[in-house]
């Protein structure tokens, strides 16, 4: 698959191929905290408040997110799910 690619005109499954293809590429690291996707986010990540209520139901149910941008539809990288919620909320991604 290309890369970056347009996330609203992915399926489902074409979407988990994109997050798998990008996991492999960041060799298994979040790509905005840099800490393994198979651990938790670090502390100071963990610490940074969220509001669950925001987010769809099961969004944490899944432990690791194919962020993309909301501007230009494009996907970014793979995430630690608190990291897509800290990117959300604190800088607007």
């Amino acid at each position: 698959m290309d890369l970056p690619a347009r996330y609203s005109r992915l399926s489902p499954q074409e979407r988990r191929e994109c997050r798998e293809q990008y996991i492999e590429e960041q060799y298994g690291f979040c790509y905005y905290c840099g800490a393994p996707l198979h651990l938790e986010p670090p502390e100071d990540i963990r610490a940074k408040k969220i509001t669950p209520r925001l987010y769809p139901e099961g969004f944490f149910k899944h432990p690791v997110h194919l962020h993309h941008s909301h501007v230009t539809d494009k996907t970014i990288g793979a995430v630690h799910n608190y990291c897509n919620a800290v990117l959300w909320e604190y800088e607007g991604e």
